[in-house]
């Protein structure tokens, strides 16, 4: 009788067995609208998720989008020459229709009077290599050698900045600008940009157009502007509404009249 039991408890678990295979394995791939494995063997390997053939070239990942390719180094970020800021100034003349004489004009373009050289350096090296799109700055910044690049930059920072309206009731001063948000993993402008710190590469906005501003943040919000590292920019962008930034490019764009 125990003989017999045996028999019969390992026939009914290869029955079991088979069920279940036909039907884990052929009966519940077939009725997905999906299907187009051919034959058993191509049934088993969809189910058990593994590829039917080995070896087979897998489609190439899509290219990631460039950034930047600009190194900021501290020595960017150092005084020039006279002869390098007296022939930046030369070179600059291309650039009074847009940016003025002195570098700062109530234009839509940005002033770059006073700005720190290491970020009109990066910019145009991120024109000139297409990481930042302008179809003027573009074809402008292809024509510079990259001595030509760093005396525009020393010109530029040696000028004079725009006066801004002073601060004279910190409450006036955006929370965002001060504080940042925390919860929503936004830091203080200022830490970056001037006020509490200056990190390298990033630019003074203060005096900055307000449209122009503006117009930044959103396409750093969108992606469309994507020439920051590491997507700082795009990362605090991206959690801002539209009033928080029409403030802060008006905070930031304030003139002394």
């Amino acid at each position: 009788m125990r003989d017999r039991s045996v028999l019969w408890s390992v026939v009914a678990l290869v029955a079991l067995t088979a069920i279940s295979m036909v039907i884990g394995f052929v009966w519940l791939p077939s009725v997905h609208a999906d299907f187009t494995v051919k034959g058993l063997w191509d049934g088993i390997c969809r189910a058990a998720g593994v590829p039917a053939s080995w070896g087979t070239a897998a489609e190439p990942a899509p290219a990631p989008l460039r950034t930047t390719a600009v190194v900021l180094e501290p020595a960017m970020a150092r005084p020039g020459a006279a002869d390098a800021v007296g022939r930046g100034a030369t070179l600059a003349l291309q650039c009074t229709m847009c940016h003025s004489a002195r570098g700062a004009k109530e234009a839509n373009a940005p002033n770059l009077a006073g700005q720190y050289p290491e970020v009109v350096m990066k910019q145009l090296s991120d024109y000139q290599k297409g990481d930042r799109t302008s179809a003027i700055m573009q074809a402008l910044a292809g024509k510079l050698s990259a001595r030509d690049i760093q005396d525009l930059a020393l010109y530029y920072a040696q000028l004079p900045r725009p006066k801004n309206t002073p601060v004279t009731d910190m409450g006036a001063v955006p929370p965002l600008v001060k504080t940042g948000d925390p919860m929503r993993n936004i830091a203080p402008c200022a830490a970056c940009h001037g006020g509490m710190e200056q990190k390298l590469g990033t630019p003074w906005l203060e005096g900055m157009p307000k449209e122009y501003l503006a117009q930044q943040l959103a396409q750093f919000a969108s992606g469309e502007r994507r020439n920051d590292s590491h997507a700082q920019m795009r990362n605090m962008a991206r959690a801002l509404s539209a009033k928080e930034i029409e403030e802060l490019a008006a905070f930031y764009a304030r003139q002394a009249e």
